[in-house]
């Protein structure tokens, strides 16, 4: 067995989103917002008819998921290999306050998938442990597989999955809160996958 398609979908806003501070590891809770963007994201990922949901056990990302198995019925997995990157020391802060306790490191970060915040990990490592959650699946299921996850996260395996040099995956731009990433296998292809479309959501 192998999947057709894999959706990858951040989860809504949270309290720290809407405050702007580094999450990471830390479990924090989705906002009113955050709820509505779910609501409003069911019917058009319904349309992918995802055969499984695979979540991070990171309380937003697993309400956001739950939104979606309540309304369609469809099975919810739960799996920590999906939590988005450990920050460190770098969780709870602002960029400003990052900036004033180690200067210049948060953009050497962004820029580098090899560079990790203090005593957190790297991008590289993030995508190869959800890179094997994608290789459980894909020999579980044969249609769609939807995973919850975090924007960190998808943007990471998006460059794994697409085998672009590390120092390339700078160049994918953020992924919106409750916004996807759609990656397809060609028919008679030779199995690699390709990006289908990149941060879609709806307009509310």
């Amino acid at each position: 067995m192998s999947l057709d398609r894999l959706v990858l979908w951040r989860h809504g806003e949270t309290d720290y989103n809407a405050t702007g501070r580094m999450q990471g590891h830390l479990d924090s809770a989705l906002t009113e917002t955050g709820w509505n963007q779910a609501r409003f994201a069911v019917p058009v990922l319904a349309g992918f008819a995802p055969e499984l949901v695979v979540a991070s056990d990171l309380r937003r990302a697993r309400d956001t998921a739950t939104v979606f198995t309540s309304a369609t019925g469809i099975g919810l997995r739960i799996d920590e290999r999906l939590r988005e990157t450990n920050l460190g020391k770098w969780q709870g802060l602002t960029g400003d306050e990052i900036e004033v306790e180690w200067p210049g490191l948060l953009d050497a970060w962004r820029a580098d998938g090899t560079l990790a915040p203090p005593e957190g990990e790297t991008r590289v490592e993030v995508a190869e442990r959800a890179l094997a959650v994608v290789e459980q699946v894909d020999v579980e299921c044969s249609g769609t597989v939807l995973l919850c996850a975090h924007g960190g996260l998808i943007s990471a395996l998006t460059g794994r999955l697409l085998e672009l040099p590390v120092d390339r995956w700078a160049l994918l731009g953020g992924i919106g809160n409750c916004h996807w990433t759609v990656f397809t296998r060609r028919p008679q292809g030779d199995g690699r996958w390709r990006l289908s479309s990149y941060n879609a959501g709806t307009t509310r």
